[in-house]
């Protein structure tokens, strides 16, 4: 018999609130959020909670930090309700999951900005060319990367099923989280177990690409593009069992990781 089930649940826990608890302001209160929340987010990154549950994850720890506050005042000194309050969390987690993205690679953080802008459509190559000038890259090195196609006066990004199948980090001069991401959602239709042999030869590199896939699901929620987040939503769900199996693999003689010196 079919059943419907739930992929992941959430439970909030709730404790009473001091007696001397302060009252605050806004700007105090999203203060504390922009403290708090990193570092709440990152075990549930690393647990791979999955992009579409993300949202309702944060309230746990948001909530703690609003209700820590016998009140949290406006700037005209009225009590801000918990319908403001959830969405100064989700605004808080839009800006954590933006400041990831400094820790990518030029490339990515130019793939990134693009993807928001067009997803994988076409542009005009010119925009393509001023963008990749703020983000300290070339349109030339972008396809030297092995993520943009461009010709005709437009430029846009490569899908994942249009990206080589002989991709090989070890010998990519170019290599860059974007491809990582992309290349993993290719070989997860294959299998996870075709994955994690991917994601072995990447080793440490692999963590960022999950970073990724978080930030583009993100982005896809907020433009309404549900195919695209199917597939980031599916590859951190399928996360944990791809690690599991990648830790699980036997180099053969003479492949070396990632990381690993040539």
């Amino acid at each position: 018999m079919t059943r419907n089930a739930l992929a992941s649940s959430i439970i909030l826990v709730c404790r009473e609130r001091s007696d001397d608890a302060k009252v605050v302001t806004r700007r105090h209160f999203v203060n504390e959020l922009r403290s708090a929340l990193p570092e709440a987010l990152r075990p549930m990154q690393d647990g791979s909670i999955a992009p579409v549950d993300m949202a309702q994850s944060v309230i746990g720890p948001g909530m703690a930090v609003f209700t820590q506050y016998s009140k949290v005042l406006d700037i005209h000194g009225t009590p801000v309700p918990v319908r403001e309050a959830l969405t100064l969390i989700n605004q808080t987690l839009d800006e954590i999951l933006a400041k990831q993205e400094g820790d990518f690679d030029a490339d990515t953080r130019w793939a990134v900005t693009w993807f928001e802008l067009c997803g994988f459509n076409e542009n005009d190559y010119g925009e393509a060319e001023m963008l990749s000038k703020a983000k300290n890259t070339s349109v030339s090195g972008l396809e030297e990367a092995g993520i943009l196609e461009s010709g005709g006066g437009k430029a846009r990004l490569l899908r994942p099923s249009e990206l080589p199948e002989d991709w090989d980090p070890h010998s990519d001069k170019r290599f860059t989280v974007w491809e990582a991401t992309h290349h993993l959602i290719r070989v997860l239709d294959q299998g996870e177990d075709v994955a994690a042999g991917l994601m072995y030869k990447m080793a440490s590199k692999a963590n960022a690409a999950r970073d990724l896939a978080y930030r583009l699901y993100h982005i896809c929620q907020q433009k309404n593009r549900s195919r695209e987040a199917y597939e980031y939503n599916a590859l951190v769900q399928s996360w944990p069992e791809i690690a599991r199996l990648s830790r699980s693999q036997h180099v053969p003689t003479g492949l070396k990781t990632y990381d690993e010196p040539p």
